[in-house]
Formats: structure tokens, C-alpha cells, sequence
């Protein structure tokens, strides 16, 4: 997926909020949730998902959600990752 479409998309979902993020190579960040809805693009490197038991690798031009209040962790690969979210506050 391009970012534009994925940009327009996340507009004509509710999304109002984009960041770009970039993550250190090797980094990992502990099981955790969000206050909002999550639908991020991976721009470069890799991003590791695990979820409900479930863990997904995501590499340049993927994308996925996840929806606020789901305890995931994070963990990127041997290289540093870039990636852009989209948050959709909840309530």
C-alpha cells in the first residue's frame, strides 16, 4: 500500500491524528494498550506484533490495526524501522 491511499483512507475512517515514528534497531517495548484505535504503515525495516498469543512480522508497505485497549507488544527488527500511525480516539 502507497501512502497516499493509506492516508486518504485513514481520513475517511475517523482517523485525526498521523505521527511518523521511527523505531532503533533492536528495540523492544513490553506488553502494553492504547487509549485509541491504532492503524499503522510500515515505511521501512520491520515491525513485530504479538497478540493474543499470535506473533506477526511486518515489513515495508504492510500495514494492520489495532483497536484501543488490546494488550500488545512491539519488537523491531536488525534494522532501525520507520513506520506511520494513524490514531483514532475512542468514546
Amino acid at each position: 500500500m502507497d501512502r497516499a491511499t493509506w492516508e486518504a483512507a485513514l481520513v475517511a475512517d475517523g482517523y485525526q491524528e498521523t505521527l511518523t515514528r521511527r523505531m532503533e534497531a533492536g528495540q523492544v517495548v513490553p506488553e502494553h494498550t492504547h487509549p485509541f484505535d491504532a492503524r499503522l504503515l510500515i515505511l521501512e525495516g520491520e515491525f513485530i506484533l504479538t497478540c493474543q498469543g499470535e506473533t506477526r512480522r511486518y515489513g515495508p508497505g504492510e500495514a494492520f490495526e489495532l483497536a484501543a485497549g488490546i494488550p500488545h507488544a512491539e519488537a523491531f527488527g536488525s534494522e532501525e524501522a520507520t513506520y506511520l500511525v494513524g490514531r483514532r480516539a475512542k468514546g
